[in-house]
């Protein structure tokens, strides 16, 4: 029996980190052992996901596996969207050019802004009071 070759990328976005595997198949997706659309319900939050495979015309042609954590459900997708893209790169350096051009491979770096000392918020302050 033939091992096939699996092709592996990070993602980071705000707090999330994504750990994807892609390797040749069916289009088969796994997220932390669930179904891709049962771990991401909405539409929106697949179809970022998708865009790598979109801009390299290779939907249906990879299996993904995929661990996520931290962060909410768009920082993960954003995380995984980041991996794949890594990934897709590691299994044809041809796709690169495609991808760095649709700003796929580029990490987010917005981050939340820290509360500081002194107020209710990162930027709200306490409401001020004549008297």
């Amino acid at each position: 029996m033939a091992v096939m070759e699996r092709f592996y990328g990070t993602g980071r976005r705000k707090t999330s980190i994504a750990r994807v595997w892609i390797r040749p198949g069916t289009g088969r997706v796994l997220v932390n052992k669930r179904p891709f659309e049962d771990y991401f319900p909405r539409e929106t939050l697949r179809m970022i996901i998708a865009q790598p495979f979109a801009v390299t015309n290779t939907l249906g042609q990879f299996d993904m596996i995929t661990t996520v954590a931290g962060g909410g459900p768009t920082g993960q997708a954003g995380a995984v969207r980041h991996g794949l893209a890594r990934a897709l790169t590691r299994f044809d350096e041809k796709l690169r050019l495609a991808l760095k051009k649709a700003g796929l491979l580029t990490r987010d770096p917005r981050m939340r802004e820290r509360k500081k000392y002194g107020q209710p918020g990162a930027r709200q302050k306490f409401q001020y009071s004549k008297r």
